[in-house]
């Protein structure tokens, strides 16, 4: 089993914005992320930790201006806290190892996927092709990937 962890050499290979996103619970400006249009095989990872989260199949266009997913690929992973900032009841999450914020889930995702929207910032996230996921470690998680 891989182990995930936060260590101090990946938050000094943060760019300024994952830095900002992550570390200081930020989050971009909508239509921005570099993922938002990916339609891509493949999973996306925690940039600060490689824990696996979200699977490419479940992945979809929410019109919302950051990448929404359906679920996480192993629900352990993704921290659920209450978030009351900028006057609203939200929901934050966060990656368990490497402590990340990653974005909001809101229950208004598509209800025949289980009703909730994942929002998550580009940022936060790194993807790795389903062609490379035997060779970086995350090859259990290939019955996730669906052909796209």
């Amino acid at each position: 089993m891989a182990e995930y962890t936060k260590s101090s050499e990946a938050i000094a290979a943060l760019d300024p914005e994952q830095y900002r996103v992550t570390q200081e619970n930020g989050t971009e400006r909508p239509g921005t992320g570099k993922y938002l249009g990916n339609t891509e095989p493949g999973i996306y990872v925690d940039i600060v930790s490689g824990e696996p989260l979200f699977a490419s199949g479940d992945m979809y266009e929410s019109g919302c201006g950051w990448p929404s997913f359906t679920k996480p690929i192993v629900p352990a992973h993704v921290q659920e806290l209450g978030d009351n900032s900028l006057g609203m009841v939200r929901t934050e999450v966060r990656s368990t190892h490497g402590d990340s914020h990653l974005g909001h889930v809101f229950p208004d995702g598509p209800q025949d996927r289980g009703g909730l929207r994942y929002c998550i910032n580009s940022a936060a996230l790194r993807f790795i092709h389903r062609d490379d996921m035997e060779a970086e470690g995350y090859g259990a998680y290939l019955d996730q990937v669906e052909d796209v």
